[in-house]
């Protein structure tokens, strides 16, 4: 969002978080007379947790009507909370809420580019005056369209990651790796503070195994790595490699 906001000629402001979690409270504190749009990623990446529909209407509720909420939505097909909402109702009930989706995570056509937004009338069509004119191939409409009607692999997909989610929590937690309650598809896993066991050296090292993980400085996360849920293979080459990494006198992690 920074990113966008300096290409627009904006200023990029950010809000902390409270226990890694949106700050409802904080962000309406960052909102000025110059504040014209919010940006909150739910779920949230890289930690995975979210705002309920309580605080989204909340945060709506405490912004003026000439701000912009824009709700990036992109791991929603993923959750499965009662008290998690998307965005639809607040955009249909509302003039200025954008909800965005894409086909890049649980359709996994990241390679195509391909995303849509749910938005009132009005926006659609300053959308509509700026964008590119040929801003989505046949290719990507193609393939959207057969993904939105494969129910049963999006179905698959989530019972997957419903379970190795599970079990990766357990697997780290059990190696003494914290991690955040994620609904997405990954989980920020933080490291200790102890020589040789920092998440720069788990990265390094993991490397070695051939497996990556992303790290987190550029979200403010110094010590810690980003892991999404993978094949069963993929999961357990993983654990595997960290279990080595965390034993006592490992000089590999060193």
């Amino acid at each position: 969002y920074a990113i966008a906001a300096r290409a627009a000629g904006a200023t990029p402001v950010a809000a902390p978080e409270k226990n890694r979690i949106t700050d409802v409270d904080a962000l309406l504190a960052q909102v000025t007379p110059a504040t014209r749009i919010v940006f909150i990623a739910n779920p949230n990446n890289p930690t995975g947790t979210y705002l309920p529909q309580n605080e989204l209407q909340r945060l709506r509720a405490g912004l003026r009507d000439d701000i912009l909420l824009v709700l990036d939505a992109a791991y929603a097909e993923f959750v499965r909370r009662n008290d998690y909402a998307a965005g639809i109702e607040l955009v249909a009930g509302n003039d200025n809420v954008v909800m965005t989706r894409t086909f890049s995570k649980i359709y996994a056509l990241a390679g195509l580019r391909l995303g849509w937004a749910y938005c009132p009338k009005a926006i659609v069509d300053v959308l509509n005056r700026i964008r590119g004119p040929f801003n989505i191939n046949i290719a990507a409409q193609a393939a959207g369209i057969a993904a939105l009607q494969d129910r049963a692999f999006t179905e698959a997909a989530v019972d997957h990651n419903e379970k190795w989610l599970a079990w990766l929590e357990a697997e780290l937690r059990q190696l003494g790796l914290r991690t955040e309650p994620s609904v997405g598809n990954f989980l920020l896993i933080s490291f200790p503070e102890t020589a040789g066991k920092s998440a720069q050296a788990a990265d390094a090292f993991l490397q070695q195994q051939g497996l990556i993980l992303r790290r987190m400085e550029s979200y403010g996360f110094a010590n810690a790595l980003r892991l999404t849920v993978g094949t069963e293979t993929e999961n357990k080459a993983v654990i595997a490699a960290l279990q080595l990494f965390m034993q006592d006198g490992n000089d590999a992690a060193k």
